[in-house]
């Protein structure tokens, strides 16, 4: 007996597996779509929401370190995902990458294929024009010739057969297409050239103080990853003045009108100083580096003396802004010089100053009319400036506070020349004047230009790729008379319109029918 074995048809139905090319090729034709394209660039910007939403090392410490401060068990978590530091993230990294990537996979393919079809001929016409969108029969003896040079008018691409004539245009959609995404790619390009090859940093400077571009000069300074102390701009200035004008009456009284501070300016080493009104909206530009006038406030200047009858401290002192409606400022004075032991004086200032009911001193204007500078804290003590850890120089820290001597709390404010004796022979201070100062933020992106060409390039190309529609006509001729027929390649938009005037040109000639360049 015979035995014959059965296939097993299960196993031939069963599919080929992909392998690893196969699955290379998946991931890369699904990476370099359209739709995924469009994906990782919705991603990009939801990615750049945090940024906005949260302070940023390097831009906003301060708020930082007062995330630690209110809620360090939500800062720590914050922190864990990179949400203070969100543009150096690795999974913004990751969106910005593979953005990249898709959109070069995206355009290169696109773009040789329209340069195909650019030297592609339209095709030929239908055998039957009734069954296009859009028929017409045309008036007189129209020749395909006739009919090819007036669509040549109308600036369509045009190309004859035996009995027809066929006419394109349109081309400029896919075009715009295509330079709309060539845009984002020198966005991105644009941007990262800025992070590796850019730096910014952020300067306090009173009237009076000179900056030179180094990087000692920074209070703050942030490079990038290819950038080195060689590679600044070698500018200088000097503060020469700062004017702040406010509305003086009405409701609005004390609001900013304007702010303006004359630079003395030295573009390199050696050359002349010219001058420069430095505005919140026209920043210094010196080579590409730009200076942005970003805040401002009062220095106001003491003369410290100290129990030895010495000078330990003379010139002025930067205040933080406590009241921004009124200007009311506080500052701290460190003179670890001072003998026989360091003072530490805590300064309110208020730039229009007027006592109260209650007989407390407050600022009424933003503007210095009637300065005055009250002494809420004097201390002698060790300041601990000598164990090596960094103090902020807008503070005395509590723990140090504790350990000093308290010599005055809340004097009577001093106005300009008075002068207030501490006691125990511990010196005294003198409020001699008032200076402003300005906070300033100094750049260099070489992608900024760029970036900025990039955009108005994408907003044109965008204007072409939803303005513009591809669109064809044919036209056949014969002994029994000539037609004429028509439909777009792009949904959206009415062809009826622009087709009965492309009818109306072919029957009088196109001087007569109204024109469509596009």
């Amino acid at each position: 007996m015979t035995v014959t074995e059965t296939p097993d048809r299960t196993a031939e139905a069963r599919p080929a597996k992909l392998g690893a090319a196969g699955w290379a090729r998946w991931f890369w034709r699904t990476l370099t779509s359209m739709r995924t394209a469009l994906i990782l660039l919705f991603l990009f910007a939801l990615a750049s929401v945090p940024g906005s939403v949260w302070p940023q090392r390097g831009v906003s410490d301060a708020k930082v370190a007062q995330y630690y401060t209110d809620s360090p068990e939500l800062a720590e978590w914050l922190d864990r995902l990179w949400l203070f530091d969100v543009f150096k993230a690795p999974w913004f990294a990751a969106i910005y990458l593979l953005l990249f990537i898709s959109l070069v996979g995206c355009v290169l393919p696109r773009t040789a294929a329209h340069l195909r079809e650019l030297r592609r001929k339209p095709p030929a016409a239908p055998r039957n024009l009734s069954r296009l969108p859009q028929r017409a029969v045309l008036d007189g003896d129209l020749t395909v010739e006739e009919a090819a040079r007036r669509l040549r008018k109308l600036r369509f691409r045009v190309t004859t057969g035996p009995g027809w004539a066929a006419g394109e245009k349109g081309y400029l959609r896919e075009t715009g297409n295509l330079l709309f995404h060539v845009a984002l790619l020198g966005l991105l390009i644009s941007v990262g050239v800025g992070s590796l090859y850019g730096y910014r940093g952020n300067v306090l400077i009173v009237e009076g103080d000179g900056f030179a571009n180094t990087v000692a000069a920074y209070d703050r300074y942030m490079p990038g990853t290819q950038v080195n102390a060689e590679s600044l701009e070698p500018f200088s200035f000097t503060l020469e003045d700062f004017q702040a004008t406010y509305i003086a009456r009405g409701e609005k009284r004390g609001q900013a009108l304007d702010y303006s501070a004359r630079l003395a300016v030295s573009d390199r080493p050696g050359a002349a100083e010219r001058t420069y009104e430095l505005k919140v909206n026209e920043p210094l530009d010196v080579n590409g580096t730009m200076t942005y006038l970003l805040d401002h406030g009062y220095a106001p200047t003491f003369k410290i003396t100290d129990g030895s009858g010495q000078v330990a401290f003379e010139g002025s002192v930067p205040c933080l802004v406590v009241q921004p409606a009124t200007f009311a400022s506080e500052c701290v004075i460190k003179i670890p010089d001072a003998q026989p032991r360091q003072l530490g004086i805590m300064v309110a200032f208020l730039p229009s100053a007027v006592p109260t009911q209650d007989g407390e001193w407050t600022s009424v204007f933003p503007g210095a009319a009637n300065p005055a500078a009250q002494v809420y804290g004097a201390f002698a003590g060790d300041l601990g400036m000598k164990d090596g850890r960094p103090q902020s120089v807008y503070e005395i820290p509590a723990e140090i506070l504790k350990k000093m001597t308290p010599l005055v709390m809340k004097a009577d404010p001093l106005e300009v020349g008075q002068k207030l004796d501490l006691p125990g022979g511990a010196g005294s201070i003198e409020f001699t004047g008032v200076k402003e100062w300005i906070a300033l933020q100094i750049t260099h992106d070489p992608g900024r230009m760029p970036a900025l060409l990039s955009a108005a390039l994408a907003t044109v190309a965008l204007v072409f790729s939803l303005t513009i529609r591809r669109r064809r006509v044919w036209v056949r001729a014969g002994d029994g008379g000539a037609e004429a027929g028509g439909l777009t390649r792009t949904e959206g938009g009415d062809f009826g319109e622009e087709f009965a005037r492309v009818v109306a040109a072919l029957n009088h000639g196109p001087n007569d029918g109204a024109k469509n360049a596009r």
